[in-house]
């Protein structure tokens, strides 16, 4: 059974940064795109940020380009999501997301449904 385990939030001021981390298990890390999602209080989960499979392809959603960053490690299967510049609007449950076989290895969907796999989600808090 293929788990993710994310990690890595917490509280910071407006401006600073923070890494989170997703750990996969149960699968071959190398067969899955791998996203992060994010959902605010009141709102509908929103696209943050995708990396294909091959880790060649990078997709970012527009209220977080420039600022954050995702990356991957498939010997450790990790996927990772820097954010800096952090902003109180970044607020939310950061999800982090796996789709087993995409259709190609440049994949970098940005629909939840195309997603098979879900962490439980990690806690981001900016203040201002």
């Amino acid at each position: 059974q293929v788990q993710l385990v994310d990690s890595g939030g917490g509280l910071v001021q407006a401006g600073g940064s923070l890494r989170l981390s997703c750990v996969a298990s149960g699968g071959s890390f190398d067969n899955f795109a791998m996203g992060w999602f994010r959902q605010a209080p009141g709102k509908e989960r929103e696209f943050v940020a995708a990396i294909s499979s091959n880790g060649d392809n990078t997709r970012l959603g527009n209220p977080v380009k420039g600022r954050f960053t995702i990356s991957r490690g498939n010997a450790k299967a990790t996927v990772y999501l820097q954010m800096n510049s952090l902003k109180p609007d970044d607020t939310a449950v950061y999800y982090c997301a796996g789709q087993q076989n995409p259709r190609t290895p440049f994949n970098t969907d940005y629909y939840p449904d195309e997603y098979h796999y879900w962490g439980r989600g990690t806690q981001v808090t900016v203040s201002s």
